[in-house]
């Protein structure tokens, strides 16, 4: 299952997403928001974040006008690794050594055939493992030390 939420700036974007998802047969739940009304990011976000952190979905998209601050308040949850990403270079690289869980885009500066690359590219990498899991482990001794 993959989380999926963005703010009025990202919600078309969102809605091609989740078309896109549905298209290659990939189970996914909205988080909101529903409408193209000014909304706070940071709302959407953590609800997200929290469905990936809790375990009921494996990865997440966030979506806002830029990416930056729906990430950033996603990464504030424990266990988040949101990525911002926007290319496919980005996208795979932070699943292959960072094990990024959530996926971040920005729908005013990241066109919509793109982004549904970077999204594929982002769901069907996985994590390389190996060094890279301890470099991983390190980022959460870095949260548990809040």
């Amino acid at each position: 299952m993959i989380a999926i939420a963005s703010d009025h700036g990202g919600f078309e974007l969102k809605q091609e997403i989740m078309k896109h998802l549905e298209s290659k047969g990939l189970e996914y739940k909205d988080y909101g928001t529903y409408t193209t009304d000014s909304c706070d990011y940071p709302i959407y976000g953590e609800k997200a974040a929290r469905a990936v952190a809790d375990g009921e979905c494996e990865k997440g998209i966030l979506i806002c006008g830029t990416g930056i601050g729906i990430s950033i308040s996603a990464n504030k949850v424990k266990g988040i690794r949101a990525a911002l990403c926007g290319d496919c270079y980005s996208a795979e690289y932070t699943r292959l050594h960072n094990d990024a869980n959530m996926l971040a885009l920005g729908a005013r500066v990241t066109a919509s055939g793109l982004a549904l690359k970077i999204v594929d590219t982002f769901l069907e990498t996985e994590f390389e493992g190996g060094r890279h899991a301890r470099r991983v482990a390190l980022i959460h001794e870095i949260e548990g030390r809040e």
